[in-house]
């Protein structure tokens, strides 16, 4: 016999009225929602005129960069969509709780805004979009981590599906972890790093920057998706059995090796200082971070190969972005990281 959920808790909570935000229970969701306000931003902002000199330049950059930055456009593309259509059409549904939901709905919008983000890119640089977009199916390394995070998810996605039990609840939190954890936190880092490396050697300076702010918002949604399942883990003890942690466990480490296989096949010899072993680390470090933020232990135990990342994400350092418009809101500096 099934045991009950917790019917007053974050998801399926029939006695909460969704248009009813005030009073609040959980802040941690509404100090997510004004980070995410706080690093507000559009595309457009950002100049491409470097970009556009650098690309067209068949000697500045070299055929494995070059693969590099379509590698990493690729992927990115249709994952913002993805990620977009599993918080629209899946998780709002079941989240029942309205301040969490508010913020569902910020982060729907910030996953609109990187969808646009690679439709300025792909224009400004004159990239075939036919090319772009397909290489989820062209590009194995690609499609399979698309493919890991299809089958992870698949539950929520149908209609039928209904939390009414804690069976029913440990399939959704399975699914957000595939979500927040794996798709948000582990699947975009590789590609994140790449990016800004480039950056760091003033190269292609304007994707870099959007990347930067990508990253910035991707932090907030990881942050609000673990604080979420944390909630779903506190108000249903019983879920977090040990063979279920266990089951998590396994599935972030295929999903290293998956990321890892993509660095690979992305960057095959390394950047300027930066070998490809390299990369592959910073997906472990980042794997044990994301483990620990859910209460299980690190599996890798590897050291931080880019601390240098750290400060793409840290909103309180003064930046000069030059030839960009892009600026630091007043309110971004009372963020922590």
């Amino acid at each position: 016999m099934n045991t009950p959920l917790n019917t007053a808790g974050v998801v399926s909570n029939s006695k909460t009225d969704p248009n009813k935000i005030l009073p609040m229970r959980y802040m941690w969701a509404r100090n997510h929602y004004k980070d995410g306000v706080a690093n507000n931003w559009t595309p457009e902002e950002v100049s491409m005129q470097k970009d556009v000199e650098q690309w067209k330049d068949p000697k500045f950059l070299s055929e494995d960069e070059r693969r590099l930055i379509m590698w990493n456009m690729g992927f990115f593309a249709t994952a913002e969509s993805l990620t977009a259509n599993n918080l629209v059409l899946a998780v709002y549904r079941h989240v029942t709780n309205p301040e969490c939901r508010q913020y569902l709905l910020r982060q729907a919008y910030e996953e609109a805004v990187h969808t646009d983000t690679f439709i300025y890119c792909c224009d400004s640089l004159g990239i075939n979009p036919d090319e772009l977009y397909n290489m989820y199916l062209t590009i194995p390394s690609i499609s399979e981590k698309d493919e890991f995070v299809i089958n992870l998810t698949k539950s929520i996605f149908d209609p039928f599906f209904e939390v009414t039990d804690l069976v029913t609840l440990r399939k959704f939190l399975h699914d957000l972890i595939g979500y927040y954890v794996i798709m948000e936190g582990i699947f975009f880092y590789a590609g994140f790093a790449m990016m800004l490396a480039l950056k760091r050697q003033n190269k292609m300076i304007g994707i870099g920057e959007q990347f930067e702010y990508i990253m910035r918002d991707e932090s907030i949604h990881l942050a609000f998706g673990c604080d979420l399942i944390n909630t779903i883990k506190a108000e249903n003890p019983a879920i977090w059995t040990k063979e279920f942690q266990d089951e998590i466990t396994e599935l972030i480490k295929k999903a290293v090796i998956l990321e890892g296989a993509y660095a690979v096949d992305a960057c095959p010899r390394g950047l300027l200082g930066i070998n490809t072993q390299q990369f592959v680390h910073y997906v472990q470090y980042i794997a044990d971070r994301r483990l620990e933020r859910i209460d299980l232990p690190k599996v890798y135990n590897k050291e931080n190969p880019f601390p240098w990342m750290s400060q793409a994400t840290d909103l309180s350092k003064e930046k000069n972005f030059f030839e960009s418009r892009v600026t630091e809101y007043r309110t971004a500096g009372s963020l922590e990281w």
